[in-house]
């Protein structure tokens, strides 16, 4: 098992092309923990950002009457991905792992299994 800070470590460097990693508390939007980024990706300002992105995709999913899980989100930008995945442990409960990807560098598949790898082993 991995606390916050091996799992921000391991999503840096076991994830090839990763720019900025977070693992957020999306029922008060606030990152407990952000590695990488910069003065043009700030972290804890994506961490608020993609609370709401959850919740909006949350109450949309039970409007529709859908009883599936969100496993992780993608959003894609012309050189990066953002990849949200929600925490699904029962010590996780209302948390998520926050990516960021150079488009350019980055293996989108293999990216999506090592962050479910790294989802796995957390524990808060």
């Amino acid at each position: 098992m991995a606390n916050v800070e091996v799992s921000l470590k391991e999503m840096m460097t076991a994830i090839e092309g990763a720019l900025g990693a977070a693992v957020v508390d999306y029922t008060s939007g606030m990152a407990l923990g952000t590695l990488g980024g910069g003065k043009d990706l700030d972290l804890t300002v994506a961490a608020a950002g993609n609370t709401d992105v959850i919740r909006a995709k949350v109450r949309t999913m039970e409007q529709l009457g859908l009883q599936s899980q969100i496993e992780d989100i993608l959003i894609t930008l012309t050189g990066q991905y953002h990849l949200i995945r929600l925490v699904t442990g029962r010590s996780g409960n209302g948390l998520f792992l926050y990516l960021v990807l150079d488009k350019n560098r980055s293996n989108l598949a293999m990216a999506r299994h090592q962050l479910k790898r790294i989802e796995e082993q957390l524990e808060i």
